[in-house]
């Protein structure tokens, strides 16, 4: 089945190139939140974000790109310690280098990808596009982490209703 995304002609003109790097294909080794790859996880948070960001009058090509280059970084954060800080400020500070090497990131794009921890960190973002990803983000990590719990209620739910039984 195709995803919504995949069939979006112009939401792929802004991220082809970047989809078939290897660098962000490589993001689909690694689980992000207990049940989607980092890939998984970055396409949702950035066709979502360039959704809202084309409703809003935002800047839509920079914030697709930038919510696909987010997390772009290659280790398990729920291992990997580092001394300089934690994985909420460490993280995006990371995935911008990594960025960098690929692509030439504008501001607004560099914002987005260093500030989408704004809340668990102190800088707040600049520019709306930024308030976008970082909720996006928020988002998705709550709705692929509490995925098979949603799919199990909604199994028992269809069995309760289905079966003319009441709550």
């Amino acid at each position: 089945m195709t995803a919504e995304w995949q069939k979006d002609t112009e939401y792929l003109s802004y991220v082809e190139d970047l989809l078939a790097t290897d660098e962000v294909q490589k993001l689909s080794e690694f689980v992000q939140h207990m049940h989607s790859t980092r890939l998984d996880h970055s396409i949702s948070v950035s066709y979502h974000s360039y959704k809202l960001a084309k409703r809003w009058n935002g800047d839509a090509r920079a914030t697709a790109r930038a919510g696909l280059l987010h997390d772009l970084f290659y280790y398990d954060w729920r291992t990997t310690k580092f001394d300089e800080g934690t994985h909420a400020y460490m993280h995006p500070r990371i995935a911008v280098k990594n960025a960098e090497k690929l692509t030439e990131l504008s501001d607004l794009e560099r914002d987005i990808i260093v500030k989408h921890m704004w809340g668990a960190t102190i800088a707040p973002p600049r520019y709306k596009e930024s308030y976008i990803v970082t909720m996006v983000d928020k988002y998705c990590a709550v709705k692929e982490a509490a995925s098979p719990m949603t799919a199990r209620f909604k199994a028992r739910w269809q069995r309760i209703v289905g079966s003319g039984q009441s709550a």
